[in-house]
C-alpha cells in the first residue's frame, strides 16, 4: 500500500462507523441529523434526547446495521448448503466417540437418509444437532502432546 492511503475496508466501513460514533458522543446534532437522513433511518425522540449518548448510538446502529440480519445473511451466504453434505460426514456427525455408524440402532441409521434429504414435509423427522464448543489450548490437544 502507498504511504498514507487507507485500506478500502477502513475507507468504506470503519471511517463511517467512527464518524457516527464521534458525532453522537460529541452530541453534534447537525452531523447526526445529516447521517440519519442520508441512511433513511427513523430515530425516536426519546432515544435522541436520552442523557446517555450510547442509547442514541445504539438506536442508530440497530437500524443501520442490525446484527441479527447481518449474522443470518452471512450464515446463509457463507455456510455450505446442508444438501451438499456427504454420507461420510453425516455418519461422523451421528456417531459419538469411538462408535461406528453400523453399531447404531436401525431406527437411528434410518435417519441418515432423512438427514441428507433435508425434507420439510409434515412426515419428515425433526433432527436436531446440539454441539458444545469451548476454547482449548492447542498444546492440550491429543495430537499435540509429546509421546
Amino acid at each position: 500500500q502507498s504511504k498514507g492511503k487507507k485500506p478500502l475496508f477502513v475507507q468504506l466501513v470503519l471511517d463511517n462507523i467512527w464518524s457516527l460514533y464521534e458525532a453522537v458522543m460529541k452530541r453534534d446534532k447537525e452531523k447526526i441529523e445529516k447521517i440519519v437522513t442520508s441512511l433513511g433511518l427513523k430515530i425516536g425522540a426519546r432515544e435522541s434526547r436520552h442523557a446517555d449518548p450510547k442509547v442514541h448510538l445504539n438506536a442508530i446502529c440497530s437500524q443501520w446495521l442490525p446484527i441479527s440480519d447481518a449474522v443470518l445473511s452471512m450464515v446463509c451466504n457463507k455456510l455450505p448448503s446442508p444438501l451438499d453434505i456427504t454420507a461420510e460426514r453425516v455418519e461422523k456427525l451421528m456417531c459419538v466417540g469411538a462408535r461406528t455408524f453400523d453399531s447404531l440402532p436401525p431406527e437411528t441409521q434410518e435417519l441418515k437418509s432423512a438427514f441428507m434429504k433435508c425434507g420439510s414435509e409434515g412426515t419428515a423427522p425433526v433432527i436436531v444437532f446440539v454441539s458444545k464448543m469451548f476454547a482449548v489450548d492447542a498444546k492440550a490437544l491429543p495430537h499435540n502432546k509429546p509421546r
